[in-house]
């Protein structure tokens, strides 16, 4: 039998002599093709292989009829819909840590030459003029860098500039003062990054909490003089206001590989500026790194396919077809409850719990732990977490993993606990999957409910006191928020109580600030699962 592989963007030649010698493959390279000539073609074929060139949308998927694998060759999959290939069943795979290295080197790359003012003097002379005074720069020895964002990348930022005799102060909530003692850096909020450091650099994902992180509220913070260095994701630092503080002379420099819109429009008023330089989203572009990436995908691609194994994979775990039909309600409750206390949380985790009840503590659950972690890790880390790497991130940044099972069910027949410690204290919640294989979240700290883990969620701390449900309803129908759902809970009769709200959507951080200020109410936060 032969598997249909379409390679819609350039792919080295050596993943490509992966592909062909795998002889169940027919391997069909397209580079180039326009959207509407991809969702004709798709149709045909069992995996598609990417790199950031094809947008992999909904329209795509839904002509997918016989997909079963999306393969990207790099880390980032913001151009593929990872939700509407999940629910279709298709796997999403990445490679993760093929270009680390590659894009770590080109953050200081772009540092030195930002210092030195090397583009700019390179233009220069180039144009004819030896000018030298205007050209004067910046040692970096000595001087303090900021890094926002310690994982794979960070980390080699930081080991790059700790050799160049920088001192490195980082941010980042999911790194112990253990392991940054290990890498030989300061921890360090963001605050004091701001007020400190002489060059930032940025190494978060993009998510709706980092968009526009490097705003004007941080730029008012920073020392006069300082050096930004973005080869992340555009959106993280707001052009505009990076505009602004250049002007103003808070920002003396800024390097930038990555852009809000790319390719940036013409005439971008950040590129018509002396102290700016600017890269084409390079970060992952040398020759090592694009050979790793496509080696990699070729060999995770031809492996699911001929023998089912799945890896590096950002929607399902690493199971045989069997294993993922039994354990697939669990992983996906794990995953909901490690997002839920994530999205909750103030802090770093230092310990996770998982306690399994009932019949799934017979099955291997290594993967709904996994599921789990991916669930408390994702929402602030870099690189995609997935359930392969999920246990292995969790011990780089220090965080203490106890699995524990009973066959013996607890108040429902299957249930997952989970528990996190961190340094402002203890934190629980649990759910069960029932024998419709419905999940629902039935705990969370004193609090009993059930509550369905989909969509928007309100969970608001009230005093249990008469009339704070119609208060609620009436704050939100005033501001034309439909409540889809309720589930309350107390401790008990006039103690503290909680509400989970599910509402259609997004709530304007206004209006949850509405809701803190009523009297009853002790706290308001929003999450999405």
């Amino acid at each position: 039998m032969s598997h249909k592989v379409l390679i819609s963007d350039t792919l080295s030649e050596q993943g490509l002599e992966r592909l062909r010698g795998v002889p169940a493959l027919t391997i069909d390279l397209r580079p180039g093709l326009p959207p509407d000539e991809l969702i004709r073609a798709i149709g045909d074929y069992e995996a598609l292989i990417i790199r950031s060139g094809t947008k992999v949308t909904k329209d795509v998927i839904a002509a997918a009829t016989k997909l079963r694998v999306i393969g990207r060759a790099g880390i980032g999959v913001d151009n593929v819909d990872v939700e509407a290939a999940t629910k279709q069943g298709i796997v999403v795979m990445n490679t993760p840590g093929g270009n680390n290295v590659t894009t770590a080197e080109h953050a200081i790359s772009l540092l030195l030459a930002l210092a030195r003012n090397i583009p700019q003097a390179n233009a220069s002379l180039k144009a004819g003029r030896w000018v030298r005074e205007k050209f004067t720069g910046s040692e970096v020895c000595n001087k303090v860098l900021g890094v926002i964002g310690l994982g794979n990348i960070g980390a080699i930022v930081a080991d790059r500039a700790l050799g160049l005799k920088m001192r490195v102060l980082a941010y980042d909530p999911f790194v112990s003062p253990e392991t940054a003692a290990k890498l030989r850096v300061e921890l360090g909020s963001l605050d004091d990054i701001y007020s400190r450091a002489d060059f930032i650099t940025v190494h978060t994902p993009l998510t709706k909490d980092t968009r526009g992180l490097i705003g004007p509220a941080a730029f008012a913070k920073m020392k006069k003089g300082v050096r930004i260095i973005n080869c992340a994701r555009g959106g993280i630092v707001d052009e505009d206001a990076l505009l602004h503080a250049i002007t103003n002379g808070t920002v003396v420099g800024a390097a930038l590989d990555v852009f809000e819109t790319e390719p940036p429009p013409a005439g971008h008023p950040l590129l018509q500026l002396e102290q700016v330089i600017g890269t084409p989203h390079l970060g992952a572009a040398t020759d090592e790194a694009q050979i790793n990436v496509a080696v990699a995908i070729a060999d995770q691609v031809a492996l699911f396919l001929t023998e089912g194994e799945i890896q590096n994979a950002v929607n399902f775990p690493a199971l045989t077809a069997k294993q993922r039909i039994i354990l697939q309600p669990y992983i996906t409750l794990g995953e909901k409850l490690g997002s839920f206390l994530a999205q909750l949380a103030t802090d770093a985790p230092l310990e996770v719990q998982v306690e399994y009840s009932g019949e799934v503590a017979e099955y291997g659950v290594a993967p709904v732990t996994a599921a789990v972690l991916r669930g408390i890790l994702s929402p602030v880390l870099e690189s995609p977490v997935n359930y392969v790497n999920a246990s292995l991130i969790a011990r780089e940044r220090g965080i203490r993993v106890i699995e524990s099972r009973s066959s013996f069910p607890s108040d429902f027949l299957n249930s997952i606990r989970v528990q996190v410690t961190s340094t402002s204290g203890i934190s629980s919640v649990e759910g069960a999957v029932f024998s419709n294989k419905a999940v629902r979240l039935v705990r969370f700290n004193a609090f009993h409910l059930e509550a369905v883990p989909e969509g928007y969620l309100l969970v608001i701390h009230n005093h249990d006191v008469p009339g704070v449900v119609g208060m609620m309803g009436t704050l939100l129908g005033e501001h034309s928020i439909n409540i889809a759902g309720l589930e309350l809970g107390r401790e008990k009769i006039g103690g503290k109580a909680i509400a989970m709200i599910h509402v259609d959507g997004q709530v304007p951080a206004a209006v949850l600030t509405e809701l803190q200020a009523l009297e009853p109410i002790i706290s308001a936060q929003q999450i999405r699962l």
